[in-house]
């Protein structure tokens, strides 16, 4: 099985801890050649799709699982990454051409907002359940303030290391088993392991290496793991339904300039053309059964 592009699940039996190590490679450049980013953003957006797909390994996803960050701060006004149950991961940042983002998270403000949202299909298609944890934003990185969440939250002592460049987006996730399993000291054995890791070799490591360099004295079984790719749940249809909820005169006002209405997915650059002639067709149609999307212009 290849090293990039994977998420990897193992286990650490005598330790009594879980882990989970994401590679996103051939994933992050095709995401990043839609968009360009300043570096900063382009580094914290790479961290958030890594956690987003490690994230999914850790919970049972049946449909998508977004990481998303909302602040007022010049530097950042929106950041979404998501992974679904089918491997495909896509992120998009919005605003922070105003001022540097800051490298301190704690620095976009009192008011900035991190949350985590599970998707998941519900009876009726257009009503999925959705789930949603708040994530504070009071930590350095982005990695300490969802160890500091799933401490508080799950009350299960988890460490977490993210990093991404240009070429990149890699995390790895460890986290103690619950009730009694492992040795007394597993856990900080794996911790102290844990530690001697950087950025630098999360990135430059492939995940079975970088596994057994840090835990070949624990024995790590690897459980299975999938892969990870590239890939948007724009379509059609899906931005006909958009058009329906907007409504017939928005939509003929939109399209009076052009003579149709354009429309340009902001995480694949796919283009969608209404023509004026198709517009009492569509909105003759009942609502079509597909969500729409959360990002179009």
């Amino acid at each position: 099985m290849k090293d990039h592009d994977q998420l990897q699940r193992f286990l650490l039996p005598d330790a009594g801890v879980r882990g989970i190590h994401v590679d996103l490679h051939d994933t992050w450049t095709g995401l990043l050649s839609h968009a360009a980013y300043p570096p900063a953003i382009q580094e914290l957006l790479g961290e958030a799709c890594a956690a987003a797909s490690l994230f999914t390994g850790h919970t049972k996803i049946d449909g998508r699982l977004s990481v998303q960050i909302r602040s007022r701060h010049p530097g950042l006004r929106t950041l979404f990454a998501e992974c679904t149950a089918a491997g495909t991961v896509r992120g998009i940042v919005q605003g922070g051409d105003e001022a540097p983002l800051p490298r301190d998270l704690r620095q976009l403000g009192e008011d900035a907002l991190l949350a985590i949202t599970i998707e998941n299909p519900g009876l009726d298609p257009r009503e999925p359940q959705r789930y949603q944890s708040l994530v504070a934003l009071d930590s350095t990185t982005l990695g300490e303030a969802f160890e500091n969440y799933f401490r508080q939250s799950e009350q299960l002592p988890t460490r977490l290391l993210l990093a991404a460049d240009g070429q990149r987006a890699t995390g790895l996730l460890l986290q103690k088993l619950p009730g009694d399993g492992g040795d007394a000291d597993g856990w900080n054995r794996a911790c102290a392991l844990f530690d001697t890791l950087g950025e630098k070799e999360l990135l430059e490591l492939p995940g079975s290496r970088l596994v057994h360099r840090l835990f070949h004295e624990e024995s790590p079984q690897v459980l299975g793991g999938r892969p990870l790719a590239f890939g948007c749940s724009c379509s059609r249809e899906r931005v006909a339904a958009m058009l329906q909820s907007l409504g017939e005169d928005e939509a003929r006002a939109a399209a009076a300039a052009t003579g149709a209405v354009e429309v340009r997915c902001e995480f694949c650059g796919q283009r969608y053309d209404f023509p004026l002639s198709e517009l009492p067709a569509l909105f003759s149609q009942p609502a079509a059964a597909h969500p729409a999307p959360e990002h179009l212009q």
